[in-house]
């Protein structure tokens, strides 16, 4: 498989890091807009074609796949010509900045007959994997319950960098600069955490935003600080359970935390995610009479990056998908909606 990259960025460099490990992959080839960035990224990663446009990259055409690492509002622009090219495409979440976009995306990816991929990275934690595998063959009975969490401190803690004084923090604080907040950046995070987690769609959503006050008159420098820095949702599955879902960046002592609590007639599950690893632990059979959890130990599963190679490469089926993305999307942007008339929607 003959890759190229789109977009040289920061999580670009995780992408050709996870792609240069897997047999059978070449990265073939990078573009961006920007020349000192490219010239940098290639240099590191030793790739010789290098293009200053996605027009330059499709005319060159020695290669059969992308992955998109473009900024959000990039997504939707630049991934559409490479389907019409017929190229196989792994792009970074979110799809697209709306649904009407995503759902866009996600038909010309069908209408090609192309691989089309989400990199919804918590796929790859393998607890989770584990935790839907168990829903599914019915070991904690009918889920009733779900909540799901996501934490960050990064409002409050300087271990990732300073978001007062840096471009790649404070662009995610200003609607202006193409963020929609902790809704768009991590809200689809969780979702899927849940919704895949619980093996269920999402069916009703009701939803509350909060930005907080964090500069005198909302502003540093060109960025007007208006995204929002929390959510509180409410989610009816389509199997009837209830659900709570919740994101903050404003989570001290939690530096980028996952939580899924999944609730059935015969047990419950609980998958945790963090810096220091992932656990799973069960609370199942006899265990239930006396609220007893224990650690279920799980095997790794394949990437993201892994999966996306071996459906362009053997054909084989392909999730997280364009489809999958563009529903989430939909939930994203329903939850903006409610937030704003104050009452329920369904999805």
């Amino acid at each position: 498989m003959r890759l190229i990259v789109v977009g040289t960025g920061g999580m670009a460099k995780n992408h050709v890091e996870h792609f240069a490990r897997i047999p059978g992959v070449e990265i073939v080839g990078a573009v961006d807009t920007d020349a000192t960035r490219l010239t940098a990224f290639c240099d590191t990663f030793d790739i010789r074609n290098r293009f200053s446009s996605l027009d330059e990259a499709l005319a060159w055409n020695e290669f059969d796949a992308v992955t998109n690492v473009t900024p959000d509002k990039a997504h939707h622009p630049t991934t559409l010509p490479l389907l019409a090219a017929g190229k196989h495409v792994l792009c970074e979440k979110p799809l697209a900045e709306n649904y009407e976009k995503a759902l866009e995306m996600t038909e010309a990816a069908e209408r090609a007959g192309v691989v089309n991929m989400v990199n919804l990275t918590y796929r790859n934690v393998a607890q989770l994997q584990k935790a839907r595998e168990m829903v599914i063959s019915g070991e904690i009975g009918t889920v009733k319950h779900v909540e799901a969490s996501y934490l960050q401190s990064w409002l409050v803690s300087r271990a990732w960098g300073d978001w007062r004084s840096e471009s790649k923090w404070l662009w995610r604080l200003s609607t202006g600069h193409g963020s929609n907040g902790v809704l768009g950046d991590i809200g689809i995070h969780i979702l899927d955490f849940a919704a895949y987690g619980a093996a269920t769609d999402i069916d009703h959503v009701f939803a509350r935003l909060k930005t907080f006050n964090k500069a005198p008159d909302e502003r540093i420098g060109e960025y007007t600080l208006d995204a929002n820095d929390s959510f509180s949702m409410s989610v009816d599955f389509a199997n009837g359970a209830l659900g709570v879902v919740h994101a903050s960046r404003w989570a001290t002592g939690h530096l980028n935390e996952l939580k899924l609590r999944i609730y059935g007639e015969r047990g419950g599950l609980e998958v945790s995610h963090s810096p220091n690893g992932s656990e799973l632990r069960g609370c199942l059979g006899d265990d239930t009479e006396t609220a007893t959890w224990r650690v279920i130990e799980v095997p790794p599963v394949l990437t993201n990056y892994q999966r996306f190679a071996e459906a362009v490469m053997t054909g084989s089926s392909q999730d997280p998908s364009f489809r999958h993305a563009a529903n989430l999307q939909r939930v994203l942007d329903l939850a903006m909606v409610t937030e704003t008339e104050r009452r329920e929607l369904k999805v």
